[in-house]
Parts: structure tokens; C-alpha cells; sequence
């Protein structure tokens, strides 16, 4: 029965998107995301679009499990990463402020085509990451809801991948934006609910969920907390979602939007772990990423407004990725023709591509953010010195892109005996700080070397 109304209740989601969609596309609400009127999305739009694509099905998880294993510490690790929009909407501003239409534009006219290929190189993976990460999240809803149906897995991450395929195709970047606040103002509506149902649950108590140690102790919370410190500044810029939602409004619109989206996106990523962590509280068993423990310790309803939510979630962000994935590889790599049919080939690309790595691919839902985070961090040296007034020489900019990309596939490929005997010897988020801190100091280094002081007129 819950399977029935999960699916009854996420199927009118999607048509609510479906009937939310523009009605007629234009290439210029496809990849710049105007009304039919020529008209820049308003502040609301903005920030419900910036908070629904990025506290995505995948974070939502991660909040929850982070809970679950090191408690409120957990939680606010991965909540940290959202101070992204607060250092995304400084470097937006201070990108535009020099004249930029785009963060390509501002690395073309600093380091040429080779720094903006090494950039969309970054951007690329992170696309496929969110369609890999959300979709998975999918599969893993219908497969414990329907775990006597053989297949429902698949059955659901093609299903899903297809209808946000479907109306994103349509429209673009107008359609994210508009279904965005549709699904944004549901998940709200749901999620909100199920969080109160908690709150009142019997047993509840705010100030255990607050000082709770999680599972496993709260070491390795502190641990990550300190990982997103040193990634959150570069993080927001290698996520082409939020950096092209920074460019479509006016500036004053837009710093207020991303201030906005801020504490909007932290407070419901700290209510979502507050399900994890309830739970390790309760000393309930950890099954199928959460799932089958919330199915077990939940009343029925709150359990199933709980997993729309993940799915709504997980649709806002498929349509927000693949418009922006149209956008990259039609506006900034060129290499598909600027029209309708142009950027619907893009999206199909990477839909595809990101289906089949989630048919294929890896379980662990927070090691797509922590090899995407920092393989970003080529960017936090750059941008410190570029936006402090200095000019970057290309060689340092590859530099540090090239340990950055060393640390990501370094964390990636950990267990190998050659890696392992260099890295220290112990949990895995110990070692992604080892390598976050050696790829910064690498990168601060070629910086510091490899850049000079220039005039405020020539620094553009």
C-alpha cells in the first residue's frame, strides 16, 4: 500500500511539472532562461530554484546518514557545505563587478582557452555526478518500497531519468526554473510536515538530537567539518547550477537570492538529519542507506512523505543538471549548434551517460561529493589571488589544476597498496582531509609564485 501511494503521490508531482512547463520554447528561455516575454527571473524563483537544485536527493541522504553515524556534528559537516552560497554569491558578484557573463568568460579572459577547457572539464564531471547520484537515490527508493518486485529498481531510474528528460528537453533552462518552484513549494509542504510529525513524535527530545554522538562517535563529523571549511569556497563554483542561476537576474536580485537560499537550504538540511540521527538515538539498526530504518521506526504517513520528498527532490535537480549540461556543452564548448535541437542532444547525452553509471556505478553516496569537492579545489587559490587584484600565470593556474585532480582520483582509488602506503592510516574522511590540505598547499604555492600584483584597470 505505501509503495502505491509513494508512487501515486510522486506521479502527480511530475504532471504538476509537466502542466508548470513553458508552453512554447525559445532559445533564448532554453539556455538563458527568459520568460516568453524576454523577462530575468524574479527573486523568489531564484531562491526556491537554488535551494530545490541544491539541497538535492543525494544531500538529503547524506545529511541523514552523517546523523546517523556522528550525530549533530555529522549533520552540520554536510550543512556546511551550503555556506557555498554565502562564498558563491561574493564570487559572483566579484566576477560580474569585473565584467563577466559567466565564470567562463571571467577564466577565458584571465588564462585562455586552456584554463576555461580545464574548468568545463571539472564542470562536466560534476554534471554527470548529480544525474549518476540523484537517479541512484531513486533506485534505492522503489527498491525498498517494492522489494518483491524484481527489477523495480532499474525499472524506476529509467522511468524518472525519462520524464525529467521529457520536460527539460522542452524547455530548458526556463522549464527548470519554473517547475523548480512548483516542486520546490511541495517538498516544502511535504518535508515540513513530516519534520513537525517528528518533532512531536514521543521520545523526541531537541536537546539529545542536538548533543547526539552519533553511531560512530563524533570524531570523524569534526573530521568532514573541517573538509568542507577548506572546500567551501572553490565548492560553489564548479557547480554550474548555482553559477548559472548567478548570472541571469540583476546583481541586487541575485545577492539577494543567494543570501536567501542560504538559510532556506541549511535549515532543511539540519531538519533532514534530524531523521538520522532520531533514529540512531532509538539504536534502530542501519538498513539500505536509511530506508528500511525509517520504514521500521516510522508511522506509516511520515515515512511516505519522507520519501517523496528524496524524490522530489531528486526531480528538481535532474531537470536544474541537464540545462545546465545543454548550456555547457552548446553556450560554452560549442559544440553543438545554438538551437532547440542542439541543446536536447546535449541533454540526452548526459542523461544517458548518467544512467548508465548509476546502472553501473558505486553505492557510496557522499564519494561523488568528496571527489568532485576536490577536484574543485584548483579553483580556491586561483580565485584568492585573481579576485585579490593579481594576475595568475597560466602555468600556475594548470598546476594547481593538475595536483587537484590528483587528490580526487587519489581519494578515489585509496585502497590501491601504492596510494594506501602514502596516505595516513585510517578512516577514509581522515585521508580526504590529508589530501584536501596537500592539493591547497601545492596549489597556494604555484600561486604564490607564479603571480604578480597588477593595477586595478588591468585587472578587468
Amino acid at each position: 500500500m505505501q509503495a502505491i501511494v509513494i508512487t501515486a503521490l510522486f506521479a502527480a508531482v511530475i504532471a504538476l511539472s509537466l502542466l508548470g512547463a513553458p508552453r512554447r520554447a525559445t532559445v533564448g528561455g532554453f539556455f538563458g532562461g527568459r520568460s516568453a516575454e524576454g523577462q530575468a527571473p524574479g527573486l523568489w524563483t531564484l531562491v526556491l530554484s537554488q535551494v530545490t537544485t541544491w539541497i538535492f536527493a543525494r544531500s538529503l541522504m547524506n545529511a541523514a546518514i552523517l546523523g546517523f553515524y556522528y550525530g549533530i556534528v555529522g549533520t552540520l559537516a554536510y550543512a556546511a557545505y551550503y555556506g557555498s552560497f554565502l562564498t558563491g554569491g561574493y564570487i559572483v558578484g566579484r566576477m560580474r563587478a569585473q565584467g563577466a557573463g559567466s565564470v567562463q568568460d571571467w577564466l577565458t579572459q584571465r588564462f585562455g582557452t586552456t584554463g576555461t577547457t580545464a574548468y568545463n572539464l571539472v564542470i562536466a564531471l560534476r554534471l554527470l555526478s548529480e544525474v549518476f547520484a540523484n537517479l541512484l537515490v531513486v533506485g534505492l527508493i522503489f527498491a525498498a518500497a517494492l522489494p518483491q518486485v524484481q527489477g523495480a529498481e532499474t525499472v524506476a531510474i529509467v522511468a524518472v531519468g525519462l520524464l525529467a528528460l521529457g520536460y527539460s528537453a522542452w524547455g530548458g533552462l526556463s522549464a527548470a526554473l519554473r517547475t523548480d518552484v512548483i516542486q520546490m513549494v511541495v517538498f516544502l509542504a511535504v518535508f515540513g510536515t513530516a519534520l513537525v510529525a517528528l518533532m512531536l513524535r514521543p521520545g523526541f527530545d531537541l536537546a539529545a538530537v542536538l548533543t547526539a554522538p552519533g553511531t560512530a562517535g563524533a570524531h570523524n563529523g569534526w573530521v568532514l567539518l573541517a573538509v568542507a571549511a577548506l572546500q567551501v569556497f572553490s565548492y560553489p563554483v564548479h557547480d554550474p547550477v548555482m553559477m548559472d542561476r548567478g548570472f541571469l537576474a540583476d546583481p541586487a536580485t541575485t545577492r539577494k537570492s543567494f543570501l536567501h537560499a542560504f538559510w532556506i537550504s541549511a535549515v532543511c538540511i539540519l531538519g533532514f538529519g534530524f531523521f538520522g540521527i532520531q533514529a540512531s538515538l532509538e539504536g534502530a539498526a542501519y538498513e539500505g542507506q536509511l530506508l528500511g530504518t525509517w520504514a521500521a521506526i516510522l508511522p506509516g504517513w511520515v515515512f511516505v512523505l519522507l520519501i517523496v520528498s528524496l524524490l522530489v527532490s531528486a526531480l528538481s535537480t535532474l531537470d536544474s543538471a541537464l540545462s545546465s549540461a545543454a548550456r555547457l556543452m552548446v553556450e560554452e564548448l560549442r559544440l553543438l549548434p545554438r538551437t532547440l535541437s542542439g541543446g536536447r542532444v546535449a541533454m540526452l547525452g548526459f542523461a544517458a551517460a548518467g544512467g548508465a553509471l548509476t546502472l553501473w556505478g558505486n553505492q557510496t553516496l557522499f564519494d561523488a561529493v568528496a571527489v568532485s569537492g576536490t577536484a574543485s579545489m584548483f579553483l580556491t587559490p586561483v580565485l584568492a589571488a585573481a579576485l585579490a587584484g593579481r594576475q595568475v600565470a597560466l602555468w600556475a593556474y594548470l598546476v594547481s589544476f593538475a595536483a587537484a585532480m590528483a587528490g580526487a582520483a587519489a581519494y578515489m582509488l585509496r585502497d590501491l597498496p601504492a596510494l594506501a602506503a602514502l596516505l595516513y592510516d585510517g578512516h577514509k574522511y581522515e585521508q580526504l582531509l590529508q589530501i584536501c590540505v596537500a592539493v591547497l598547499l601545492v596549489g597556494f604555492a604555484a600561486v604564490a609564485r607564479g603571480s604578480r600584483r597588477v593595477e586595478a584597470g588591468q585587472a578587468g
